[in-house]
């Protein structure tokens, strides 16, 4: 019992970290109708910048603040310059590619700054952990749940009650009809890049104490990322935080009572839970379904 206990808790505080990576995803999706595969190494980036910053002399939290704002900057950008001129054209599968090849450039230019080296990034509380119904939950698990919850939380407010919010749910749902009401929808799908570039680096900056820092780190986390978006929704913020926490417990579990998944086949089960979820609901839990008039 307590086995299973400590698997919830870990699961929980997994999916925590793989449901903020998916929320933008999903931004993304919901801004561009696009997968941004480079979102992994955009959060990369942020913590790459969150340790640089400490090192030279800021508290963790200003650094993260200046990593989030340089991220969500870069994802504006790139919305701007890459993204847009191809989305005005209608061209999905060249966008793909775009982030795809965003991807890689990504890493190189990161490995090329910061080596290859392995760079230990200090957890935000410190070391120890508290005991939640027995389970040990460490620290920085426990910050990561509540920057998650807190950061879901804020961005539902966000949508729902301020102006901007409004203007980008009426963009995603209609895009011609917000332009023809006055809304300058460019400027909101490139709040939408800058949104899931900020997330991004709160989400790597807190799961790099855990991996250690290194090029290639994200990469199994935004594997996970696109089971937890997938099974929630593409287009559902809600979704993606919820897939999260399912896909966290189903891999813990799974590679704890699953003789033959253990912890080298996890990432199978990821990949098993999108094969699934595209099968059988396309549109996630929480995905809107599209009605196409035959």
């Amino acid at each position: 019992m307590d086995l299973l206990l400590q698997q919830l808790v870990d699961g929980v505080a997994a999916g925590a970290i793989y449901g903020a990576l998916a929320l933008a995803l999903v931004l993304v999706y919901r801004a561009s109708h696009t997968i941004n595969f480079a979102q992994g190494e955009m959060a990369l980036l942020g913590a790459y910048l969150s340790w640089q910053f400490v090192a030279f002399g800021l508290p963790l939290l200003a650094a993260l603040a200046v990593s989030v704002l340089a991220c969500a900057v870069l994802g504006m950008g790139i919305e701007r310059v890459l993204i847009r001129p191809l989305a005005k054209r209608n061209q999905h599968l060249p966008m793909i590619i775009t982030t795809l090849g965003l991807m890689i450039a990504l890493n190189a230019v990161i490995a090329w700054v910061w080596g290859h080296q392995t760079r230990e990034v200090p957890p935000v509380l410190g070391q120890g952990a508290v005991e939640v119904a027995g389970a040990a939950l460490s620290r920085q698990d426990l910050v990561i749940i509540a920057t998650v919850l807190g950061g879901a939380i804020a961005l539902a407010a966000f949508f729902r009650f301020t102006r901007t919010g409004l203007f980008m749910r009426a963009t995603v749902g209609d895009t011609e009809s917000a332009r023809l009401s006055g809304v300058r929808t460019g400027r909101m799908l490139s709040v939408g890049w800058g949104l899931a570039g900020g997330i991004g680096a709160i989400a790597g900056t807190l799961i790099a104490p855990e991996l250690f820092l290194q090029p290639g780190m994200m990469a199994p986390v935004l594997i996970y990322a696109f089971a937890a978006a997938t099974l929630g929704g593409l287009d559902s913020p809600l979704g993606a935080i919820v897939g999260g926490i399912i896909v966290g417990l189903a891999e813990n579990i799974a590679g704890t009572y699953v003789p033959w998944i253990g912890s080298e086949f996890k990432q199978g089960l990821a990949l098993a839970i999108i094969l699934v979820v595209l099968l059988l609901r396309p549109a996630g839990l929480f995905g809107s379904r599209k009605v196409v008039r035959v």
